[in-house]
């Protein structure tokens, strides 16, 4: 290839990549869905949310946001099984009363209704003691032939590890540990989310960099702690704590 068609065919190549590029720019979003954006991708991810059903003077800690989500490990107990996705041990496992039920659901807003095995109702026998850890079945996970678990402690200083999916695949996992003082019974959950950009409509550069994954905390609805991963080079992969916004509910 000579000069002078060399230059015509990097001058093309240039310019097809700008018409990319511009292309791009004026998407809505304008981003290529990398795992952290796929969390908004992720459809049907607020009606896989299932109902927790609390017992008085318990702690129950779900989580929710991506594909896939799992309890790892609660202080020194191991809780879901990376491997098989289940249980740990089938004591661990609240004992379930009744058959498996066929919940038909509107699974896709304004979409059809679409078949799912529902949660089996579970007896709530109390916790016997401050190192007991239970898991009850929540709902149909966004993962084909997986299930969503919570899980119940008595309230005490915990150290939480969750697994959290954001796409359809079990190559890919974030794994997120934390410290808190579960003082007060309740619902805590730990939300993942990709936190968007301040600059909406931003430069192609800003556009294309990937957005962080965010976890916030929360305490029947209210955010206690939020986490976001870090991007610089000197926390990079990491999550850290960032102070806490205008205190705010979520729906």
């Amino acid at each position: 290839m000579n000069k002078k068609n060399h230059a015509v065919y990097a001058s093309k190549l240039i310019a097809a990549s700008l018409l990319l590029l511009s292309a791009l720019s004026t998407l809505s979003g304008c981003q290529l869905l990398t795992g952290y954006q796929q969390i908004d991708a992720a459809e049907n991810a607020d009606a896989w949310a299932g109902t927790i059903n609390p017992v008085a003077g318990e702690v129950n800690i779900a989580c929710a946001g991506t594909y896939h989500c799992e309890i790892a490990q609660i202080d020194q107990t191991l809780v879901i099984a990376p491997d098989t996705h289940k249980p740990v041990s089938a004591a661990m496992l609240a004992n379930m009363a009744g058959g498996v039920e066929v919940n038909k659901a509107k699974l896709n807003k304004g979409g059809p209704a679409q078949t799912q095995r529902a949660p089996l109702a579970a007896n709530m026998t109390p916790l016997l003691n401050q190192k007991s850890v239970k898991v009850v079945p929540l709902s149909a996970s966004g993962m084909k032939g997986l299930t969503n678990y919570y899980a119940r402690v008595k309230p005490a200083k915990r150290e939480v590890h969750i697994n959290f999916y954001p796409e359809n695949n079990f190559g890919y996992i974030e794994r997120f540990a934390m410290i808190h003082e579960f003082s007060e019974p309740g619902i805590y959950q730990l939300r993942a989310y990709r936190q968007k950009s301040p600059q909406d409509g931003g430069s192609l550069l800003v556009s294309a960099s990937p957005e962080p994954l965010c976890i916030d905390l929360l305490q029947d609805n209210s955010v206690l702690r939020h986490f976001c991963k870090q991007l610089d080079t000197e926390y990079e992969g990491e999550f850290v704590e960032n102070s806490m916004p205008i205190k705010r509910q979520m729906n």
